[in-house]
């Protein structure tokens, strides 16, 4: 459901709250990933606090609070309130002396805020869940560029909460998927700091500005894999077409050439959404353990479907069993195959060299 634009503020309030409460964030545990996104974002603002907030009832929680030992508080005097209430970043470059918050408590009281700045957490069909804000104690000011940044790392902190509900949805066991979707949200967080790290060992080539544009770029690349899990329309999705923009946008994160063959056979959405974190699993282990291109084949032959993924390079050992693997990522590929209702099969793409993996499903 989406925000209906002649929706009174009760109900809007009501529907926000309705959509807080279907993300399920409330009263996690710490997770390392929001976690380090906090942390990039207080460093990026060379700021003391930063904080991932979700705006509840009566309470204002922090699903992360870089540089503030305080897990929630009061939604009254919480300027998050405030923010939620604008799709556009909330900024406060003297809270001092700045109409709307001479009164907060958090500016005349001892806490002494003096900057506040703060994106929106908005959900795909358009509900503010809460902000990303950075704080500080002094005066700040902040730039179309700066605000454009906090934007992107608010919607980069949304697209895990994305991940993570999809994940949850797309799993029949919750032990395993819990673990899943912890594995996919800290392999995309992990790949934000080594773009930052990688970024950052340029610096003596271009400014700081032109090194984050950069690194934003590419981030948002990771970003819009997952966003193609919500691609298509209706009860059957084009499978292929969207094969193709997930492993387009792949191509450009791994920087690995992908050939995408078959035909088009539609799929019920919440097969696609399966068939996307399998191909996406099997894509990505193949960049990571393979050589050269990475060729993709989607057909449907008298009802039954096949996926397969294969490499170059190093051979897969003859001994190999998907089902006994260790690996977190190749346990998710099996329970995924199985909810299908289908096979995997795996070998040497030629005798001693690469991989190729195939999934048969009805």
């Amino acid at each position: 459901m989406s925000v209906p634009i002649d929706a009174t503020e009760e109900n809007r309030e009501a529907l926000r709250l309705d959509a807080v409460k279907r993300y399920d964030i409330l009263d996690t545990p710490p997770d390392g990933s929001f976690d380090r996104l906090a942390a990039i974002a207080a460093r990026r603002f060379k700021t003391p606090i930063a904080i991932i907030s979700i705006v509840d009832t009566d309470r204002i929680w922090f699903k992360s609070h870089h540089g503030l030992d305080v897990t929630e508080i009061d939604r009254l005097p919480g300027l998050c309130s405030s923010a939620i209430m604008s799709t556009a970043t909330y900024a406060l470059t003297d809270a001092s002396l700045d109409p709307r918050s001479l009164a907060n408590p958090l500016v005349a009281g001892d806490f002494g805020l003096r900057f506040y700045a703060a994106a929106p957490l908005t959900t795909h069909d358009g509900f503010n869940l809460g902000t990303l804000c950075v704080l500080d104690f002094e005066p700040r000011e902040l730039d179309e560029a700066a605000m454009a940044d906090l934007t992107d790392l608010a919607s980069v902190v949304m697209d895990q909460m994305e991940l993570r509900r999809a994940s949850r949805h797309a799993a029949a066991h919750a032990d395993l998927m819990s673990r899943e979707i912890d594995h996919r949200v800290a392999n995309s967080l992990q790949f934000v700091s080594s773009l930052l790290t990688m970024q950052s060992r340029g610096a003596g080539l271009m400014d700081g500005s032109a090194q984050l544009l950069i690194a934003a770029n590419r981030v948002a690349t990771v970003a819009q894999i997952h966003r193609n899990f919500y691609a298509g329309a209706g009860p059957d999705i084009d499978a292929l077409a969207f094969l193709r923009r997930l492993c387009a946008d792949l191509s450009n994160a791994l920087d690995r050439p992908i050939n995408v063959e078959g035909a088009e056979a539609p799929l019920p959405s919440a097969a696609v959404q399966s068939l996307g974190l399998i191909a996406n699993e099997l894509i990505t282990n193949a960049a990571k353990y393979g050589e050269g291109d990475i060729a993709i084949e989607y057909r449907c032959v008298d009802g039954v479907y096949d996926l397969c993924v294969s490499n170059d390079g190093p051979p897969l050992p003859e001994t190999f069993d998907p089902r006994t693997s260790t690996g977190l990522g190749m346990k998710v590929v099996v329970s995924l195959t199985s909810q299908l209702g289908g096979t995997l099969a795996c070998g040497q793409k030629d005798a001693g060299n690469g991989a190729r993996f195939k999934l048969t499903f009805p």
